[in-house]
Parts: structure tokens; sequence; C-alpha cells
């Protein structure tokens, strides 16, 4: 059974902690790697450089519509190709467990996991474009 006095702000705290974690991730492309390295890195996998543009685009967009709640329930299952992406050419061969040398693909199902509940929750409360969230929607 869900609470349907407390759905809606877990909702909002998966949504916001997703999007923080997008933009972590586009701030290390930005301030650690840099976008050049990243696009480098890119290249070293076979794919092109102006990949690495796209995707710290994306995590940033995404993230701040996350944690602001702007269409929720559509950016998060645009973002997951992006996390595939990570899994089929960087974490995935390293293994399941991060602590393999390359980082495993676990922490990448999981945030996946996360973006499909957003998607199917909704954005929650405090929203900048909030979804019906009501009682009759959570049964």
């Amino acid at each position: 059974m869900i609470d349907a006095r407390t759905a809606p702000y877990a909702a909002t705290l998966l949504r916001v902690s997703l999007g923080l974690l997008f933009l972590a991730h586009a701030g290390l492309k930005l301030f650690v790697f840099t976008p050049s390295g990243t696009a480098q890195f890119f290249q070293s996998l076979g794919l092109p450089g102006t990949a690495a543009y796209l995707v710290i685009l994306a995590e940033l967009a995404g993230g701040i519509a996350l944690v602001a709640g702007i269409y929720a329930r559509l950016v998060a299952p645009a973002l997951i190709p992006i996390l595939l992406g990570a899994i089929i050419t960087v974490h995935g061969p390293a293994g399941f467990f991060f602590d393999n040398a390359g980082g495993g693909w676990e922490f990448l199902a999981l945030w996946i996991s996360g973006l499909m509940a957003v998607a199917l929750l909704g954005d929650g409360v405090y929203a900048l474009r909030p979804t019906s969230l009501t009682r009759a929607t959570l049964r």
C-alpha cells in the first residue's frame, strides 16, 4: 500500500537526488576532466568527441530539470540512454562491482531504476511543473 500523504515527498526526494547526481557528473566533466579531456576520452572509446559535449549538456539540462521539477516524467527516461551508453562502453566490461578496475555497472543500473521510478511517480511536491499526484493516481 502506498501512503498518499508521504509518497509525493518521496518522489521529490528521489527526483532531486537524481538531478543532483547528474549535476555532479556534469561538474566532474566540466571542472575536473574538462570538456576537451572528456572529448578525448570519448574518442579513445571510439565515440565522436562531439558526443562528450552533448552528454555534458544533457547532464546539465537534465539535472537542472529534475532538481526543479520541470517535466520530470519526460526528462527522467530521456536521460537513461546516457547511462546505458556508460554501461556499454566503460563500466559494463569492468564487471558488476564498483571496486573493479574501471568501476562496475551496478550504480548505473540503480540510477536507471531511480529514473524509471521518477517517470512512473511524477514530479512530487515542490516542482515548478507539478503533476497531479492525488490519492486516486497512487492506487
